[in-house]
């Protein structure tokens, strides 16, 4: 169990590419929050139904609020149904694993979605782990180094096993 610890660790994405994933999800998000922002003034002016107008011209408590929703719900959605990555995540060849070496859970997933909208978790990756992966037990992880630590580790023990036989 220590060694799988070991090698989640060992294998952590750097801080450049989780600045470049938190980039590109960005993107995506600003790109998806225009795009539902053109819907809701259509369905507005389609439907007069006050929450599309709102949806994209409310006061600022509402952006914020409808913005931090957005910003879990993709999080979650992305991490929970797509094996623990995101778009950007696709992209830079990393995902979210449990400290263990497991599968995320939902739950983990969820404390990893909220945590997100903590004021300033963004500069808690200045340290050793950021709050979101500290707070849900989770690492992001260089998947093609991750596989292949843990197949050479598993050929070492299939080896010595073959030998004690």
């Amino acid at each position: 169990m220590k060694r799988i610890l070991n090698v989640v660790e060992y294998n952590k994405a750097s801080s450049g590419v989780r600045l470049a994933n938190n980039f590109l999800d960005l993107i995506i998000l600003y790109i998806i929050n225009y795009l539902l922002s053109i819907v809701s003034n259509f369905l507005y002016e389609v439907t007069s139904i006050e929450f599309f107008y709102f949806y994209s011209n409310g006061n600022i408590l509402w952006q914020l609020f409808i913005g931090n929703f957005n910003y879990c719900l993709y999080y979650f959605l992305m991490e929970n149904y797509l094996d623990g990555r995101t778009v950007a995540k696709y992209i830079t060849g990393t995902k979210v694993i449990s400290t263990d070496g497991t599968k995320p859970t939902t739950q983990q997933i969820i404390y990893r979605s909220l945590t997100r909208i903590v004021p300033f978790d963004g500069l808690s990756f200045l340290g050793v782990n950021g709050w979101h992966d500290k707070w849900s037990e989770t690492r992001v992880i260089n998947i093609k180094n991750y596989q292949t630590e843990i197949q050479v580790k598993s050929e070492i023990e299939d080896l010595g096993k073959k030998e004690i036989a």
